[in-house]
């Protein structure tokens, strides 16, 4: 039983007049009621086939658009693939979903500039992720060589405003797990950010009070960050609580609980810096209950009712809307929603 937290229950398909505001949270005896703009999933992983199919309407009932991730097999990386991609999200979505699903091209050592140029062209890719090679779930195809051999696609990038989402951990065998962020801000995105100044940055599911300071210290408007429910919520001693937990086993991996704290503090700031990222992972429940584990932590069920829990029990309810609705969609470039969801503070069962 989960208690007490603000459930969706409904999305309503009208403009707020003047674009005003919602009334926000009501109490109305022992229900308590929240009504924001819709939101949208800045990180996303749908897979494909038949878990796609059995994925997709959880995310579509709560969230207008989603970025989706392309690290299928094989990975997305052309704008022909994309668009292929986009199609078959679209053939499974349910009648009535004003779903929209926005694509990403998956960076290798061999991605040109002129692939960058057709994706802006093409009006359906939005951003281009980087995954250092072997970092996470179907990464093998990665990038191993960024400022050798992706230099000229990354200024490219900075031409057609076309944002560069990154995976933000080293994959060094030598350097431990739980440091692989750190590293990596220390050897890749600030060396990057001083070459490439006007590139847009989004530091994906950041985990640690560095990527925090690190994004902060950024010029706005050009690095941000995604922050996911489950790096709000747990720290890594929830891997271990009771026994070995699988499902709680996600990359990056959960860190301490001062690290938790910062990234609470920083996303119910108000900060325009911060925005709702799910990293939502499907798999199979037995690729995850075996004797090695696959990372990923499925939350589009329940994410968006969990980021709420957070704000309440913060004290920023009134912030909530900026982080799931506003802060996103401005990083981007591309309008807000114009619809309502409410959310009904209730009991339920998982």
């Amino acid at each position: 039983m989960i208690n007490s937290l603000l459930l969706p229950c409904k999305v309503f398909k009208f403009p707020p007049k003047k674009f005003e505001r919602p009334k926000g949270f009501q109490n109305k005896g022992p229900k308590m009621e929240l009504t924001i703009t819709q939101p949208d999933d800045w990180h996303l992983h749908l897979r494909d086939g038949d878990l796609l199919e059995a994925v997709v309407s959880h995310s579509a009932s709560h969230f207008g658009r989603a970025i989706v991730m392309p690290n299928l097999k094989p990975p997305v990386t052309s704008t022909a693939a994309a668009l292929t991609y986009r199609e078959s999200i679209l053939k499974v979505l349910p009648t009535d979903s004003n779903f929209t699903p926005l694509m990403t091209l998956y960076l290798t050592d061999t991605t040109s500039r002129d692939e960058i140029k057709l994706a802006r062209r093409s009006g359906v890719v939005y951003a281009v992720k980087l995954y250092p090679a072997g970092a996470t779930t179907n990464s093998q195809d990665g990038v191993r060589d960024l400022f050798g051999k992706c230099l000229p696609v990354l200024e490219e990038m900075v031409e057609q405003n076309m944002p560069l989402l990154v995976h933000g951990e080293v994959t060094d065998p030598n350097i431990d797990i739980f440091d692989r962020e750190k590293v990596f801000i220390e050897t890749v995105l600030e060396p990057l950010i001083q070459q490439l100044p006007r590139l847009k940055v989004v530091m994906e599911h950041i985990t640690t009070m560095d990527a925090v300071r690190f994004v902060e210290s950024c010029k706005e408007g050009y690095v941000a960050a995604t922050v996911t429910p489950q790096h709000l919520l747990l720290n890594r001693n929830s891997l271990f609580q009771g026994g070995l937990q699988p499902h709680n086993y996600c990359l990056p991996v959960l860190k301490r609980e001062i690290h938790r704290k910062a990234i609470v503090s920083a996303v119910t700031s108000g900060s325009k810096r911060f925005f709702l990222g799910t990293d939502s992972a499907p798999h199979e429940r037995q690729r995850k209950e075996c004797s090695c584990g696959c990372a990923g932590i499925y939350n589009s069920p329940v994410a968006l009712s969990l980021y709420a829990k957070v704000f309440e029990e913060a004290g920023a309810l009134d912030k909530l809307e900026a982080f799931t609705s506003f802060n996103g969609p401005d990083f981007y470039g591309l309008p807000r929603n114009i619809s309502r969801i409410k959310l009904r503070k209730t009991s339920w069962k998982l």
